[in-house]
């Protein structure tokens, strides 16, 4: 398996757990879509543990003492549509503060080339923390077209979370964004003919919905 300088693999147990009933073609589509939102909020839980915090004063019921809050930039979750929806509600249960944005994109059937066809962002995007979500990341063009659709809004802060990643994919957000990290629970082996991650989990837009 080729090593990526951009790439962190989130292997803790209950991700590794999750991940495998994932994968299974006789997990239900409710029980998918469940799994999904608990694995990117454990997922986020590891991505998170570098904010910075500041200290805060306050009162218990017993006496005042100091705690501390998350300090710095607002945290923005940016899915593209429509899987990367999946994985808005598990991160967003853990911190209720951020902030949702959407990318839509669409492969041209003459170039293969992803098109944007929605944008929509909260402003100061320079300020701003931007977590870029999909389950999975296989070519990596959509992946690479988004980074560049937040970077040219304003966007200096960015993290991009998947599932599952191909090598294909890595490599490709490597050479085009080596400044945006790639945070997977798993790195699998290839990409088919088709462009679908082996052994992968299938299309995970059909299985979160219910489409296949």
């Amino acid at each position: 398996m080729r090593t990526f300088p951009n790439l962190a693999i989130l292997g803790h147990p209950l991700i590794k757990h999750k991940l495998t009933v994932l994968r299974d073609r006789c997990t239900p589509t409710k029980d998918f879509r469940d799994l999904v939102a608990e694995i990117a909020m454990l997922m986020a839980y590891e991505v998170t543990k570098d904010l910075p915090t500041e200290p805060i004063d306050l009162e218990t019921p017993l006496e005042p003492t100091t705690g501390e809050k998350v300090a710095g930039k607002k945290l923005t979750l940016v899915p593209i549509l429509r899987a990367g929806l999946g994985m808005v509600d598990g991160i967003s249960r853990l911190i209720p503060s951020a902030r949702v944005g959407h990318i839509g994109l669409y492969r041209n059937e003459q170039t293969l080339e992803p098109v944007d066809y929605y944008f929509k962002a909260p402003s100061a995007r320079e300020q701003r923390d931007f977590f870029l979500l999909d389950p999975m990341l296989a070519t990596g063009g959509s992946a690479v077209a988004a980074c560049t659709t937040l970077k040219n809004a304003g966007a200096r802060s960015l993290r991009f979370l998947c599932v599952v990643a191909a090598p294909e994919g890595v490599a490709k957000m490597l050479a085009a964004h080596p400044d945006v990290p790639v945070y997977a629970a798993a790195l699998d082996r290839q990409l088919n003919e088709q462009g679908y991650i082996l052994p992968g989990l299938g299309d995970a837009g059909d299985r979160l919905f219910g489409t296949r």
